[in-house]
């Protein structure tokens, strides 16, 4: 984390964290001396969003991969 803002500090100064999120990363704003939030870029947001793996390759990586349950013959009630 770059800097520690205090939240009037932050909410007097927002257009110039924005800049400042975009420009150097995450800041960090508190509120009664205690860690509240952070202001990070789009970019950086995207990026801890975006899954490391698509849904085939999680598929293949899992332990159930190659489980085999039975299937029930079951269909439900049908009128």
């Amino acid at each position: 984390m770059n800097k520690k803002w205090q939240l009037q500090e932050a909410k007097n100064r927002f257009s110039n964290l924005v800049e400042i999120a975009k420009n150097e990363g995450p800041q960090l704003i508190t509120k009664n001396g205690k860690d509240a939030v952070v202001i990070l870029s789009a970019d950086e947001y995207k990026k801890l969003i975006k899954p490391k793996i698509n849904l085939v390759e999680f598929i293949q990586q899992s332990p159930l991969k190659g489980l085999n349950l039975p299937m029930s013959k079951d269909r439900g009630f049908c009128p």
